[in-house]
C-alpha cells in the first residue's frame, strides 16, 4: 500500500512537471510567433501600430502617408492640411542640421524677395540665428531706423514678439511678424547680456542705403557698406566717383557688421578693385568641382585702401574683403571675421515656394577656406570696452578708423 502511494505521489509530479513545460514550450511558441510577425509582416494591435523592417527602406512620402492614415482615424482635433504639409517640409529640410538651408514659403517668398531690393517696412534690423542660445539674434541695426533710435544693438537676441517666444528656428517667422503695415505697434522683449529689456516699436518704410561715402582726415575716402542688395557695386561705384572727383588719395571700406548678401555684388566691387583677369573666387560644389570666379575689366580703384571688419562681418563680405587681402589690393584692420564661408542659392518652387539651400564652399585666391574659420586682419585692433555700438561710436572712441587713417597717411 505505502508502495502504491508512492507511485501515485511520483506520476504526480511528473505529470506537472510536463504540464509545466508543455505550458513554457506554447509559451515560447507563441512568444517568437509574435515577433516573427512583428518583424516580418506587421500587424496593428489594439492602437499601436507595429512597424515591419521592410519599412526602413520606405521613402519619405510612403512614411508621411502612413502617419496621414493614423492622424485621420485617431485625432481628435480639426485637421489642417496646408499647415501639416508645411511642417513636414520645414521638418525635413532642418533635419540637414545646416543654419543656412531652409524652406520658404509662399508668402514668405515674397518678402524674402523684398528684402533683397532693400526696401520694406518694419523696425530695421538685421538678424541671423543663434544656435547657441537657440535664439535670434541682432546682427545689426539700419542707420535712421526706428530700432537704431530706440538703442537696439548688434548681439542682443530676440525673446518674444508680441508676447510670443520663438527659437533660432523661427527666423522666418519672426521676421514676418516684426514687418507688418506702416504705423503699427510691434513689441520686441529683448535679452542683453543678464538683462532683459522690452521695446515697442512703430513700423516705418524701412529703405536702406547700403553705400555712404564722405572724406575723412582731408583727402581720404570712406565708403560704408551695409549689405550687398541689388545695385550695391553699382551705388559704390558712384560714391567712389564722387570721392575720387575731390581728389582723395587713399580709401576706407568699412565692411563691419556687413552679414553679407548677393555674391555677384560683392564681386563687382572687387573687380572694379582687382586687376583684370585676377582670381576673386574658388566656389567648390558637393562633388569638388571649382568654378572660377575672376575679374573682368581694368581696375578703376588705383589707390591704397584698408578694409575695416569685425567678428560681426560675414559671407559677401568675407568674401570683398578676403579676395583683396590676397590679391595685395588692401590691408584688412579690426578683428577676425564672422567665419561663413559657404553659398546659398534661392530656388523657387513651380508652386511659390523657395528653398534656400547651401550649394557650395568658397575659397579666396590664395584657396584659404573661411567656413568656421573667419579671415584673420593684418592688423588685429580691438575696440574699447567703452564701445557699445560700433553703428553709433564717436571717432575718437574707434580705433579702428584711427589705424586705418594712420596706414594710409
Amino acid at each position: 500500500m505505502e508502495e502504491q502511494e508512492k507511485a501515485l505521489k511520483k506520476n504526480q509530479r511528473y505529470k506537472l512537471t510536463m504540464v509545466i513545460i508543455f505550458t513554457v514550450f506554447i509559451t515560447f511558441m507563441l512568444t517568437t510567433l509574435g515577433i516573427f510577425v512583428f518583424f516580418l509582416n506587421g500587424k496593428q494591435v489594439g492602437k499601436y501600430v507595429l512597424v515591419t523592417s521592410s519599412e526602413k527602406n520606405e521613402n519619405i512620402s510612403t512614411k508621411l502617408d502612413k502617419y496621414k492614415t493614423i492622424i485621420d482615424k485617431y485625432f481628435l482635433g480639426e485637421v489642417n492640411e496646408e499647415k501639416l504639409e508645411e511642417g513636414a517640409i520645414k521638418g525635413y529640410i532642418e533635419g540637414l542640421d545646416d543654419p543656412y538651408t531652409e524652406y520658404i514659403s509662399k508668402d514668405e517668398m515674397k518678402d524674402y524677395l523684398e528684402d533683397t531690393k532693400g526696401n520694406f517696412i518694419g523696425i530695421g534690423i538685421y538678424m541671423v540665428k543663434n544656435k547657441d542660445k537657440n535664439l535670434i539674434q541682432v546682427l545689426a541695426t539700419i542707420k535712421g531706423s526706428p530700432a537704431e533710435k530706440q538703442g537696439i544693438q548688434p548681439g542682443d537676441l530676440i525673446k518674444t514678439v508680441d508676447g510670443v517666444e520663438y527659437t533660432a528656428d523661427d527666423l522666418n517667422i519672426i521676421s514676418k511678424k516684426i514687418k507688418g503695415d506702416e504705423g503699427t505697434k510691434v513689441k520686441l522683449e529683448i535679452i542683453r547680456g543678464t538683462e532683459t529689456k522690452e521695446y515697442e516699436f512703430i513700423r516705418e518704410k524701412i529703405t536702406v542705403n547700403q553705400v555712404e561715402g564722405s572724406v575723412v582726415n582731408d583727402n581720404l575716402g570712406y565708403i560704408k557698406i551695409s549689405s550687398f542688395d541689388e545695385e550695391t557695386a553699382k551705388q559704390f561705384k558712384e560714391e567712389f566717383e564722387k570721392l575720387q572727383a575731390q581728389n582723395i588719395k587713399g580709401l576706407i571700406i568699412d565692411l563691419r557688421n556687413n552679414g553679407g548678401g548677393i555674391v555677384s555684388e560683392a564681386l563687382d566691387i572687387a573687380d572694379y578693385i582687382a586687376d583684370k583677369d585676377s582670381v576673386l573666387l574658388y566656389e567648390v560644389d558637393k562633388k569638388g568641382k571649382e568654378e572660377i570666379k575672376k575679374s573682368k575689366k581694368d581696375p578703376i580703384v588705383n589707390m591704397p585702401i584698408v578694409v575695416l571688419v569685425n567678428k560681426n562681418t560675414a559671407s559677401s563680405s568675407e568674401i570683398l574683403s578676403g579676395a583683396l587681402k590676397d590679391l595685395g589690393k588692401a590691408k584688412i584692420v579690426g578683428t577676425k571675421t564672422y567665419g561663413k564661408g559657404v553659398i546659398q542659392e534661392i530656388l523657387t518652387l513651380p508652386d511659390g515656394d523657395g528653398l534656400k539651400i547651401t550649394t557650395e564652399e568658397y575659397q579666396t585666391p590664395s584657396k584659404n577656406k573661411i567656413h568656421k574659420i573667419g579671415i584673420e586682419p593684418d592688423v588685429v585692433v580691438e575696440l574699447p570696452d567703452t564701445v557699445k555700438n560700433i553703428l553709433n561710436v564717436e571717432p575718437a572712441a574707434d580705433t579702428q578708423m584711427q589705424k586705418a587713417i594712420e596706414l594710409l597717411q
